[in-house]
């Protein structure tokens, strides 16, 4: 699955979306579901999907799907 795929996918399963959600424009604590917990619960399995470990810093900043993906580029994640 091509990475920006497994990237939506995460997000949708994380925060208990339908399969069809649009994900691509959200924001933390744009839609109710995702609150302090399921930030956590979302960080771990990006950290899973994509072998990776988010420092401290990085968790604070991802604030948005779009945040998440520059984190992970920055983790060595190519999403080209």
């Amino acid at each position: 699955m091509p990475p920006l795929d497994r990237l939506r996918e995460v997000f949708r399963a994380s925060l208990e979306l339908p399969a069809d959600a649009a994900v691509d424009d959200l924001e933390y604590r744009g839609i109710e579901k995702w609150d302090s917990l399921a930030h956590m619960a979302l960080v771990a399995a990006l950290e899973q999907a994509f072998d990776v470990m988010i420092d401290t810093e990085d968790v604070l900043a991802i604030s948005s799907f779009a945040a998440a993906r520059k984190v992970l580029e920055r983790q060595g994640v190519d999403f080209d």
